[in-house]
This record gives C-alpha cells, structure tokens and sequence, in this order.
C-alpha cells in the first residue's frame, strides 16, 4: 500500500491532502472508488482479473481506510471530492484514466464522467438515484451499522467473523453471499466502518444529493445487484432514465458490494465498459 500527498485549491487557498492507495497491474488505467464506510480492499475480489488488463489504482477516499481525514473546513462533498480525486490521479500523472465505482464511490465515478474528466465509468449500485424515502431508508441503515460496529468489542467482532453466521450477522446487508468473506476481511471493514472519520460528514453531504444529468460521449454501465438490501434495485430504472445512452446491467444474485459476490461477472462488466 502507498501513500501519496498532494495539494488541492479551495476557498480558503492551497490545502495539503494525503491518500493511501494499492496499485497494480499494467495497461490502460483504472481507478477504484469504494462505498462510504468501506476501503480500498473491498475490490480485492476482483483486483487479479482487472490487473492482467489494466493499470489498477484502487484508493482509500478521504476520511476512509487509512486515508487521513480531510482538511478542516473541506466538505466531504461532489464539489471537493472530485477535485481532490482529479487532483490524486494528476499526481501520479494519470490522466483520464477510467473508473469504476461502487455506491459511493459509484455516484463519484458519474460525477467524474460528467466532468470528461475519466475515459469511461462503470458504476455499481450509485447512490444519488433515491427517493426521499429510499434515501432516508439507506442513512438510516448505514447509521445503525456503524452504531453496532462501534458498539462490538473487537474480540466480539474477530470470534464472530470466525462463522458463516458471525459474517452474515456483521456483513448481510451490503453482501448477498457474506460466508464467502474471509474473517480477516470482514474484521477489517468492521473496523473500517466504525473508525472512518468521514463518515458523518458524507452522509450529512449526501442529504441533498440527486444525480440529473446526463453523461454523453463517454461509455457509461450502471450494474445492480438483484440482492441489493441497501440501495434498492429499482433505482436502477430511474439512472437508467437520467442517462438514457448507458448500458444498464443487472447482477444476478449480488448485492450492494457485488465484488465479493461474483467477480468474475463483476470485473467483466467494468472490462467491457473500459474497452
């Protein structure tokens, strides 16, 4: 894992922002966007097939994974976090590359797209497709998530990722397939959620978010899991509406993280939208 630390301009000047990001494989590149509370890892799944065809750089957003918080008086917002993601990749002298994003980092990967800032995106299960009630619904389970990592002692969070059932109990609502996660993972991204100090400040960002626009010129897939607990498939339909000229795909049997439930299928849709 590598760190890199850039600046970024803002209101208030020059800020200094530090990321950590894994990199591998070669080709055209690729850059990785995880969901809020999540880290870089969970693409691991599919990290193998997209190295032997692309330049991967999968990135802990900042706030996230061992990604340090952002600077005081940065939002964790579209407005500055695009930025900052344009600003990581000129620093490792990226330029255009494509991306592909999960929730979160789905609806950044649009945003980066509706910039011309990438050369294609993929987006898997992107929040900013809500209702009022659907987006009410997804905060709520995402606060009582991080409520219950944070209230698990870390030898209760390792004895439970030791069981298919410990897994489902902490992970089922972003995976279809918990038991396929391995304890050291589902231990980590426990910890990643209950630690992330970006957290609040994105979910409070995200209260107003709705994605409008269109992306024309650029190859664009929007993929639902048809298991997805947390973001509801039929928002599917609704991007679909905003970006008539995309591919829509759906993901049978996966849910909100479809990575770990099928990477194959997965890590074929992103490689059909970069090529």
């Amino acid at each position: 894992m590598a760190r890199a630390t850039f600046t970024i301009d803002s209101h208030g000047g020059s800020r200094e922002v530090t990321v950590t990001y894994e990199r591998t494989g070669s080709g055209e590149p690729l850059l990785l966007l995880h969901g809020i509370g999540h880290h870089w890892q969970a693409w691991q799944p599919v990290l193998p097939i997209l190295a032997a065809e692309r330049d991967v750089v999968a990135l802990d957003l900042p706030g996230f994974g061992a990604s340090p918080a952002l600077p005081d008086g940065l939002a964790y917002d579209l407005s500055t976090v695009v930025p900052v993601l344009d600003a990581f990749c000129r620093h490792l002298g990226i330029e255009r590359p494509h991306v592909a994003g999960n929730s979160l980092g789905g609806l950044l990967a649009l945003d980066l797209g509706r910039e011309k800032r990438v050369r294609s995106v993929t987006a898997l299960s992107p929040a900013g497709f809500w209702t009022e009630a659907e987006r009410r619904y997804a905060f709520g389970t995402l606060l009582a998530m991080r409520q219950g990592a944070r209230a698990l002692p870390l030898p209760a969070i390792e004895r439970l990722s030791r069981s298919a059932a410990g897994r489902t109990a902490l992970t089922s609502t972003i995976y279809a397939r918990p038991g396929r996660r391995s304890p050291e993972a589902v231990v980590a991204e426990t910890l990643a959620l209950r630690e992330a100090p970006g957290f609040r400040e994105t979910l409070r960002a995200g209260r107003t978010v709705q994605f409008r626009d269109d992306i024309p010129e650029i190859p664009v897939t929007v993929a639902w899991g048809t298991r997805d607990r947390l973001l509801l498939r039929r928002q599917g339909v609704r991007a679909k509406q905003v970006l008539p000229g995309a591919r829509l795909v759906r993901l049978p049997g996966c849910g909100h993280v479809p990575m770990n439930d099928d990477p194959a299928l997965v890590a074929r849709v992103i490689l059909d939208t970069s090529r």
